[in-house]
């Protein structure tokens, strides 16, 4: 591989043609597309809606605005696009704004490449450091953004009207780079009318000095439709600068759901045990969540994130692992017995539309209860457990409880006719954490479909006919 230009000249020589931020991302766009490689590795459900929107906006040439509910993956997005730079850029050396060696725009840069030209040095800025992201706040100034007046170069004995006695803010820092700014309606009105010139003219102004700096930037906000009336809003002339408004979503599918929970959820590995989670217990988290997202009882302006999925993914498998722990079981297989853990890591995470007589804990009682029916109705039909429903019309019963061990379920569910092949069916044979799980996925299920009774007692239940 041959060695990079180290200079003005050097990079001249090389025959190397700039190219502003916005024809960088729309030209690797082009070439990524014609490719057919992945374009945005980590965001999952968004293929037919939010991706063509952004492809869109990147070929237009357009700054984008997100707008979407928490936990929409808007900033993980954002953070995606930097994979659409160029893998190296030069820059000319010791500059605070990035300035393109054959272009300079600030007046530090301009005098050097005036007096020593091409050999003049240059760096070269990887992907990562052409990203800025900002999280926008009450407090933040104009100065923070845009740039202030540096009382200490002015102490140097330079003149106010100098432009060298600028410290340069975030978005002249992210000169040829993406700038995104997350919850942009928290940015005081004040501060986003500074932003009005950025947007559309490129360029800044500071402290009334007649300084121009035409800056090339990729602008990226996000925004949750909440916060419009809540802590503030978009100015309509800011808002109208951006190119595209592209609404995101929450997971329209269970799977996508679990994709996503299986993708992000924090995993450890535990000496001498091994965690199997069954898909039924997965896709009754994902069931959770998604009722949740049309219940009534819970406010939907605030939204029901995935972040409660991944959230109730890991307090259900912690569950389960002190219950093997304590039993002296080496395989982890979570339970419908395990599900009251997930009270602590959903409330806190939704609003009640109200409030009165119910209570968070309670209402997710019941979310949790129609999503266990809702999974075993679509995983059974209720003619499949004729011959075990008869049994526990002949006086059978079975006794199911969180500290429970496995071996006993097993136990139980031999000496109960039909059990064995409906446990078979959800793929549970032979391990007995496993077998356990589909047990009281079954009776849970025929007790929600009121074919059985259910009998609960201090440390465990009871189902009979």
């Amino acid at each position: 591989m041959n060695e990079r230009p180290g200079t003005i000249g050097a990079l001249r020589e090389s025959g190397y043609r700039p190219r502003t931020v916005k024809e960088e991302l729309r030209g690797n766009l082009i070439h990524g597309l014609a490719e057919k490689r992945p374009l945005f590795p980590g965001i999952v459900g968004y293929d037919t809606t939010v991706v063509p929107q952004i492809e869109n906006a990147i070929l237009s040439g357009q700054d984008i605005i997100f707008l979407g509910e928490r936990g929409q993956a808007k900033t993980r997005i954002a953070r995606s696009l930097v994979a659409l730079l160029d893998g190296a850029v030069p820059a000319i050396a010791g500059c605070e704004i990035n300035d393109e060696p054959f272009a300079p725009i600030c007046a530090a840069c301009r005098y050097r490449v005036a007096n020593d030209g091409d050999a003049v040095e240059i760096v070269w800025l990887t992907p990562d450091q052409r990203y800025t992201e900002k999280l926008a706040t009450p407090d933040i100034s104009i100065a923070d953004l845009i740039g202030e007046v540096d009382p200490i170069k002015v102490a140097e004995g330079r003149y106010l009207s100098d432009e060298l006695t600028i410290h340069y803010g975030l978005l002249p820092r992210t000169h040829r780079g993406i700038f995104t700014l997350n919850e942009l309606p928290d940015l005081a009105e004040r501060v986003q009318v500074g932003l009005l010139n950025v947007m559309e003219e490129r360029d800044v102004q500071i402290r009334g000095y007649k300084v121009r700096l035409p800056l090339d930037l990729f602008v990226v906000a996000s925004a949750n439709p909440e916060d419009y009336t809540n802590r503030g809003r978009i100015i309509t002339p800011l808002k109208d600068r951006f190119g595209s408004q592209i609404r995101t979503h929450y997971p329209k599918e269970i799977a996508t759901e679990v994709g996503i929970v299986e993708q992000e959820r924090a995993e450890f590995v535990d000496e001498g045990m091994t965690t199997v989670v069954p898909a039924y217990m997965k896709e009754i988290l994902a069931e959770i969540s998604q009722l949740a997202r049309r219940s009534p009882e819970i406010s939907q302006r605030s939204g029901v994130s995935v972040r409660v999925t991944i959230a109730n993914y890991e307090n259900l498998v912690s569950n389960a692992l002190k219950r093997s722990l304590r039993l002296g079981e080496t395989t982890v297989v979570p339970r419908i017995s395990d599900l009251p853990a997930v009270v602590a890591s959903t409330s806190g995470k939704i609003e009640l539309e109200s409030v009165g007589d119910i209570t968070e804990e309670r209402v997710i009682e019941r979310l949790v209860q129609r999503a266990v029916k809702n999974v075993f109705d679509r995983t059974f039909a209720l003619a499949e457990f004729e011959a075990l429903l008869a049994a526990f019309q002949r006086g059978a019963t079975m006794h199911v409880s969180a500290t429970l061990p496995s071996q006993e379920y097993v136990k139980q569910a031999l000496q109960i006719p039909g059990m064995k092949g409906a446990v078979a069916k959800v793929g549970a044979t032979g391990n007995p954490a496993a077998i356990a799980a589909a047990v009281e996925f079954v009776l849970e299920g025929l007790h929600l479909d009121r074919k059985l009774n259910k009998e609960r007692g201090e440390t465990r239940s009871t189902f009979r006919s």
